[in-house]
């Protein structure tokens, strides 16, 4: 057995912790500035325990550390954590009109993580993004979009693992919405970037999930025409 199998299996059970953590039904804020009569444009982060920073501080959490990466890039935009542990796609659906009450112009889009987990449908999966993105389309301008990719567990078997990771790949392709293909890239399976349970990063890690993140939301953000 290689050391990066070895390393999959070892997150394949982890993952599980994942599931377990579930938060309120209503999603508690972890705004990284306070909304203004005349605040800047909102970058809307939607997720689950992995955005929502289960286990540490909320300015240790991704979408905190991106804040700080625009405001170092001499950016005005507000980003607001809108992450909820242990939510399905199909709760981030049912949240979605509740979330887009006030004009969004970056939605960024990180759910799926707890379908795989429980070993959903991928269509199901699929749809629920595909009417996500739909309902924020209807909004006047439609907001800029990120979709962050994750990976279903490799005990679930390679059939299921490869439509799960195809949901992502063809919902950007088709919906025309750019692609993290997996938000734990570098970091899942990593002992020294996560945290006790084995799934849920380290403040260290949030940084390189925030830099990954970072890569495809910097070329959004500059072609906006916002900054």
């Amino acid at each position: 057995m290689t050391c990066s199998m070895h390393r999959m299996i070892l997150y394949s059970a982890a993952l599980a912790a994942l599931a377990g953590c579930r938060g309120p039904d209503t999603p508690k804020a972890a705004d990284s500035s306070s909304a203004a009569v005349s605040s800047p444009p909102l970058i809307l982060v939607v997720g689950t325990s992995l955005t929502a920073g289960l286990g540490l501080d909320p300015s240790e959490a991704y979408p905190a550390v991106l804040q700080q990466k625009i405001d170092s890039a001499g950016l005005t935009y507000r980003v607001v954590n809108r992450g909820v542990s242990g939510e399905t796609s199909a709760g981030a659906l049912q949240r979605v009109d509740w979330l887009m009450r006030q004009p969004v112009a970056v939605l960024i889009l990180e759910t799926g993580a707890n379908d795989g987990l429980r070993g959903l449908d991928p269509d199901s999966l699929r749809a629920n993004i595909d009417a996500i993105v739909m309902r924020a389309r209807r909004q006047d301008p439609p907001p800029a979009i990120l979709l962050l990719g994750m990976e279903a567990p490799p005990n679930l078997g390679a059939e299921y693992t490869a439509r799960f990771r195809a949901v992502y790949q063809d919902a950007s392709r088709e919906l025309g919405v750019p692609l993290v293909p997996f938000l734990l890239a570098g970091v899942g399976g990593v002992d020294s970037l996560n945290q006790a349970d084995g799934i849920h990063p380290t403040a260290a890690g949030q940084r390189q999930v925030a830099a990954l993140v970072w890569k495809a939301l910097e070329p959004l953000l500059l072609g906006s025409g916002r900054e």
